[in-house]
């Protein structure tokens, strides 16, 4: 049971959450970027997917990632919005008029924003 175990974390992922709160604070992508050679990390740190989170040992591999479909999969789930607790009480019952009302100003400002790139486009 033991070796079944160490399976299972030593592939471990970080979770799409965490990856998503990454991808929105500047101050972690800028610290992913630094190239600073880390020989802890394969390719000593150089080729990084942020999405995946993961470390690849050369460019060849990297690029071979990103055609993949675990990471394109990744990638489609990161661009939807993650689950909020507001979200999680609506769906329960409590603070449903709340939640509802600024889902619909999000949406109408989505929208707006939409009509105007359109405008942009057509000038």
């Amino acid at each position: 049971m033991g070796a079944i175990r160490r399976s299972k974390t030593k592939r471990r992922e970080r979770d799409i959450d965490q990856v998503h709160s990454d991808l929105r604070n500047p101050r972690q992508l800028e610290q992913h970027k630094a190239l600073v050679p880390d020989e802890d990390r394969p390719g000593l740190g150089k080729f990084y997917c942020v999405e995946c989170a993961k470390y690849f040992e050369s460019a060849f591999s990297q690029e071979h990632h990103l055609t993949g479909k675990r990471h394109k999969r990744r990638v489609r789930f990161l661009k939807e919005t993650p689950y909020s607790q507001a979200e999680a009480d609506a769906a329960a019952g409590v603070g449903v008029q709340s939640f509802i009302t600024k889902a619909l100003k999000a949406k109408v400002e989505e929208e707006f924003g939409q009509k105007e790139m359109e405008v942009d486009a057509e000038l």
